[in-house]
């Protein structure tokens, strides 16, 4: 069987999320480890004690990488593996380049820190918002974006399958554009919880500071082909990685495409390694001759492990 494997980003982390595996597999503590140790902060703990603490965006961007990479080693440990290509949603990117090998953890652990911190300071606590669109298309939610950003700026920013969409931008501009596709015939327009209205405009300017953080990072080309979110593609060359991770603050994920590019390259199955089951969830909806698995805990591995084999 031709499978990817794919890395969750923000909003898929839940308290307690990670103690099955953690119990069976000692490289779950020792990823958790580091990952505290980079950033001086008891990330286990506050997984295990802090949901509040773990939803701020400088918290969930190092603790999500880390959960997904010590998913992935887990799974590494068991299979011999060999995906078509790997992707991240989001903040799933940086998981997607540490586990090709473009990336050290250590060094990632530290760049989303900085990411997440960018990103809070660039909109003010409180005056940003975002919104998961239900039932309209793509077009037209873009079209609607455009004629609410008369209130301020909104923008389509995550095509996560066809017929959702997340908007981003200044909050009363997305409260009218919500209105705006409730009119149009949205099922939902539900606001998110969160404290970043993350991949629109307003991130600009978080980005071209971030920029010095990803310039000072070794890179390298990895071993696994990573799509990016950007464009959907892969990157040839370093240079090219690094601005790819800039632009991806602040220009819109495209995941539909990139699960319709790995369609394109054979892939019959993705493998959502991390916590909760979001991208597993969005592949059929995506392609329904797609499959889609989540690794949560050692029952749901064994089953992953199962299909890789037998395949």
């Amino acid at each position: 069987m031709k499978y990817s494997i794919v890395f969750p980003g923000q909003g898929s982390q839940s308290q307690g999320m990670m103690s099955n595996l953690r119990s069976n597999f000692s490289v779950v503590n020792e990823i958790f480890q580091e990952a505290s140790d980079a950033i001086n902060l008891d990330l286990w703990k506050i997984v295990n004690e802090d949901q509040e603490l773990l939803n701020l965006t400088e918290i969930t961007q190092p603790v999500m990488l880390a959960a997904g990479y010590a998913t992935y080693r887990v799974l590494a440990s068991e299979v011999n593996l060999s995906p078509i290509s790997i992707a991240g949603h989001s903040l799933g990117e940086y998981t997607a380049l540490v586990a090709s090998g473009s990336l050290s953890f250590f060094d990632a652990v530290q760049l989303v820190r900085k990411r997440a911190e960018l990103m809070q300071v660039a909109v003010p606590s409180g005056s940003g918002s975002m919104a998961a669109i239900l039932g309209l298309g793509d077009t037209r939610v873009i079209e609607i974006c455009l004629k609410a950003s008369d209130k301020g700026v909104v923008e389509a920013v995550n095509f996560n399958s066809p017929g959702q969409v997340v908007i981003a931008g200044e909050k009363d501009a997305v409260a009218h554009a919500c209105e705006l596709m409730k009119e149009a015939g949205a099922k939902r327009a539900l606001v998110l919880p969160v404290s970043v209205p993350s991949h629109c405009s307003l991130m600009k300017d978080a980005a071209k500071e971030y920029k010095y953080s990803v310039d000072n990072i070794n890179f390298q080309m990895g071993s696994e082909k990573v799509l990016h979110n950007v464009d959907a593609d892969y990157s040839s060359n370093i240079d090219e990685i690094k601005s790819k991770l800039v632009e991806q603050l602040y220009k819109p994920v495209l995941w539909t495409s990139t699960v319709q590019k790995m369609k394109e390259s054979g892939v019959e199955k993705l493998i959502d390694a991390g916590p909760g089951k979001v991208l597993a969830g969005l592949t059929r909806r995506i392609d329904k001759s797609l499959s889609g698995s989540a690794i949560i805990d050692t029952t749901s591995l064994r089953s992953t492990i199962e299909e890789i084999s037998n395949a």
